[in-house]
């Protein structure tokens, strides 16, 4: 705690500008250079005075003596600690197994989707090439057939121009 100001000083006025001292029970404050960002300041601790030191000193309480019950139970607790402790790791492996099947899971669905797509486009690819292939085999058979009729005719006409010029 800081005591009420007892001393404060002002010097005259030099090139570097005011020098304040400030002196107060536990600190001396001296303003320094005044820069282009601020003021600047240099804080002294006084050493502490005998008075001050008694009652800055804490001591600690007297230990208890333990019981045996106390030791039980302090024991007893340290174990329920490291059960909850070991229960917690234990929870976390399972949810982090969870999750690793969870994953495994996913990616074996997507490849099963994945291979069933592929093959129904394979399939229906397939299908489309037999159509066009059957399609193409009926245009080459009529095309035949025409060119055979076509024949016929022609050599029915040459056997009745044969006839006629007989």
């Amino acid at each position: 705690m800081l005591c009420p100001l007892s001393h404060t000083s002002h010097t005259s006025q030099s090139d570097k500008g005011f020098v304040t001292l400030l002196t107060t029970c536990d600190l001396d404050i001296k303003p320094i250079n005044k820069r282009a960002s601020g003021q600047a300041f240099e804080v002294i601790l006084k050493p502490s005075s005998p008075v001050s030191e008694a009652a800055h000193c804490i001591t600690s309480p007297p230990k208890r003596d333990l019981s045996l019950d106390d030791i039980q139970k302090k024991l007893e607790a340290a174990e329920d600690r490291r059960r909850s402790q070991e229960a917690s790791v234990l929870r976390a492996l399972a949810e982090k197994r969870e999750h690793e099947r969870d994953v495994l899971l996913k990616a074996m669905e997507e490849n099963s989707n994945f291979s069933r797509m592929a093959e129904e486009k394979l399939q229906f690819k397939m299908e489309q090439i037999e159509e066009n292939r059957m399609a193409y085999l009926a245009a080459i058979m009529e095309r035949l057939q025409e060119r055979e009729k076509h024949a016929q005719e022609v050599r029915r006409n040459k056997e009745l121009r044969e006839e006629v010029t007989a």
